[in-house]
């Protein structure tokens, strides 16, 4: 039987079990679009810039559920920790963290410890706590630093969002590293409050997908990579109309959103992706389910 329609690596998942099947269906993967291969592109410029004092910083805006933390762990990929030939512990060229809840910067630095498995405590002073990320981000060899969540900034008064901003523009002088916030708008929102440090970070947006040839192409390469033996034909005009009504927009949305019908015509013994599938799955989209919860509210 020929699988025109897949990739050499779904072909061959096509030969597992279907509860082995599922569970590559679940997995996350990649999908390398036009505007995810731009903001790539301009993060492997930053880490070959040369290390001057104000280094430039990146900010990834986009709604949440639209590809903002995938497109940063990609990148994390291609930059891994790898041993250090000249000393104990590794390398970490790109360090990964996630803004803590509230602007403190406390728990920033606890982030950072925890990450790098350096021993620390809790209430040591704040102070030692930055002196210790600042030595281990030097060892390590860190030239850029990923902050996601970065919206969490707004959790604070004022005074806190500021003390917070001035600890980002410390780390980044000190250090001589590109810190690249990921965040959804308000993110956008909280830098502006500090004008020196907003005109060092670019904003980047990852907009919400329109209707439009570049939806139909991202429809093919999902189907391409999701293991059914028969062709669902995704990017067909009716079809992926109702899948771009159902994601509203937002790639996130739509691969749980495939992932869930392509689970369902497994199990059902379906193996395509059809509007009858997706009428089975009983889909709730963004909207209806901040409808349902602005209700409870």
């Amino acid at each position: 039987m020929s699988y025109k329609h897949l990739s050499e690596q779904a072909i061959e998942q096509l030969t597992l079990d279907d509860e082995l099947r599922i569970e590559k269906i679940r997995s996350d993967r990649w999908i390398g679009y036009p505007k995810a291969k731009s903001v790539l592109t301009k993060l492997d410029d930053l880490m070959s810039y040369p290390r001057i004092e104000r280094m430039p910083n990146m900010l990834i805006v986009g709604d949440t559920n639209n590809g903002k933390t995938m497109l940063t762990k990609r990148f994390l990929k291609q930059y891994p920790a790898k041993d250090n030939p000249n000393g104990d512990g590794v390398l970490a060229p790109v360090l990964l963290v996630q803004a803590p809840p509230v602007p403190d910067e406390g728990r920033f630095y606890n982030a950072i410890l925890e990450l790098l498995f350096a021993p620390y405590r809790p209430s040591e002073r704040v102070d030692k706590k930055q002196f210790q990320v600042i030595k281990l981000l030097r060892y390590i060899g860190t030239k850029m630093l990923v902050i996601d969540e970065i919206h969490h900034i707004l959790a604070g008064n004022l005074n806190r969002q500021r003390a917070f901003l001035n600890v980002l523009k410390y780390l980044g002088n000190e250090l001589q590293i590109s810190i690249v916030g990921v965040g959804t708008k308000d993110a956008f929102r909280a830098l502006q409050s500090d004008p020196q440090l907003a005109n060092r970070f670019e904003p980047v947006l990852l907009p919400r997908w329109e209707f439009n040839q570049d939806f139909l192409r991202l429809l093919v390469s999902f189907e391409r990579m999701l293991p059914l033996r028969k062709p669902s034909n995704l990017h067909a005009k009716s079809l992926a109309m109702q899948l771009f009504s159902m994601c509203e927009g937002y790639i996130g949305e739509l691969s749980r959103l495939l992932n869930d019908a392509a689970v369902y015509a497994v199990k059902n013994n379906i193996e395509a992706i059809t509007p009858i599938v997706l009428d089975k799955i009983n889909w709730v989209t963004p909207s209806q389910r901040k409808r349902q919860l602005d209700k409870a509210i």
